[in-house]
């Protein structure tokens, strides 16, 4: 727990927990209600904060090939994640509003 600010700022720095608000009385106004905060991901740095994880270093120290594997599949699955987000961040809320 020494470094969970430092780790958890990479989290968000590699994609794997992206930050966004979220306020519902926006899509009142026509307005998105989702919001990304901050840069894109840095995906170079994703397989970084899984080795930090005690979880993922475990796995990677006890099955190499099949970690590469699991750990490419996770960073798959965290780039599609954030590609949806992404497509509700943009999406048009204009004809949202009811009369």
């Amino acid at each position: 727990l020494g470094y969970s600010g430092e780790q958890g700022e990479l989290a968000t720095k590699c994609g794997y927990w992206p930050l966004y608000t979220f306020d519902p009385r926006l899509e009142e106004q026509g307005k998105n209600p989702l919001t990304l905060i901050g840069k894109e991901p840095d995906w170079d740095l994703y397989e970084q904060f899984l080795m930090n994880e005690v979880r993922y270093n475990s796995l990677k120290k006890a099955n190499p090939e099949h970690a590469a594997e699991l750990f490419e599949r996770n960073k798959k699955d965290a780039q599609r994640r954030y590609r949806q987000l992404k497509r509700i961040a943009m999406a048009d809320y204009s004809n949202e509003v009811e009369s």
